[in-house]
């Protein structure tokens, strides 16, 4: 069984207001939106972990294709 979980009330009754614009259930626009938390994360860990590896300096290819994994990752990240 899955737990149950707690939020605050104006925060519930803000979801629940979008779910029905959204014409899905409460629980699906939750599962979506900690979806997309989750993606995001993981994304920006990954450009941590990118730019850690690279941290000690880069060459010009190395740096001209970092900027683009950067505009991909931003890309990714704000298109969910």
């Amino acid at each position: 069984m899955i737990p149950e979980i707690s939020i605050p009330n104006a925060l519930y009754e803000q979801a629940s207001t979008l779910a029905q614009e959204m014409q899905i259930s409460p629980s699906d626009l939750f599962s979506l939106a900690l979806e997309d938390y989750l993606h995001r994360h993981h994304s920006q860990k990954l450009l941590q972990s990118i730019n850690e590896a690279y941290a000690d300096g880069l060459d010009e290819n190395e740096q001209i294709t970092l900027e683009g994994m950067r505009r991909h990752q931003r890309q990714l990240v704000e298109n969910g």
